[in-house]
């Protein structure tokens, strides 16, 4: 394991119940045969997380019992109707005490991101300072990578679905955007017709 394997950990959003698709948690969509959140914690690990956390709200003892995450911390987010800046508050909090230098923070209703933009933002990180985003264009997107010294701020002004927006507005200039529209398709499945996008 090198030492940004060791010192950044996976954190997979996957606590959704998928609203505006009928109610059908994202967690437990299809893809390749298997539950989405499968596919998105495995890209975390083949991007080189060692450690990934997998945040789970709606049904989360069928995703439980569905999906095959081993080695992964599941974290449950009671609160995940609340919006993505609960699952983020809850992901960060189950960082604490296991020496994790920084999070890397992935969505699970993603699947164009793979590896390759993992990998990449992966290599940005330097110290518990960093803030490192993924870039499609210039512009701003998944994955992101967090710095231990920015996560009481991040929980602090996670709020809703913004997730982290408002904390990384706050510090735009301390982002290092690492260009991945190369490699990766930014995407959400969000609506019925995005569901054509899984395989």
């Amino acid at each position: 394991m090198t030492e940004n394997e060791d010192q950044v950990v996976g954190l997979l959003l996957a606590a959704g119940g998928g609203r505006r698709l009928g109610g059908r948690p994202k967690a437990l969509l299809s893809h390749r045969g298997r539950p989405l959140v499968e596919h998105a914690a495995g890209i975390l690990r083949e991007g080189g997380c060692g450690r990934v956390h997998v945040v789970l709200g709606a049904r989360s003892g069928d995703v439980r019992a569905r999906a095959e995450l081993p080695g992964c911390v599941l974290v449950d987010n009671p609160r995940w109707e609340e919006g993505m800046g609960s699952s983020l508050r809850a992901g960060l909090a189950s960082l604490a005490g296991t020496g994790a230098r920084a999070a890397l923070v992935s969505l699970v209703d993603q699947p164009g991101i793979g590896p390759e933009a993992v990998a990449r933002v992966l290599a940005g990180y330097e110290s518990s300072e960093s803030l490192v985003s993924a870039a499609y264009d210039g512009k701003r997107g998944h994955p992101v990578l967090f710095g231990s010294a920015h996560w009481a701020g991040i929980a602090g002004s996670a709020d809703g679905d913004r997730g982290a927006r408002a904390y990384l507005a706050a510090h735009d200039d301390a982002i290092t955007l690492v260009e991945c529209g190369d490699v990766a398709q930014p995407y959400d499945i969000d609506t019925a017709a995005d569901l054509a996008r899984l395989e």
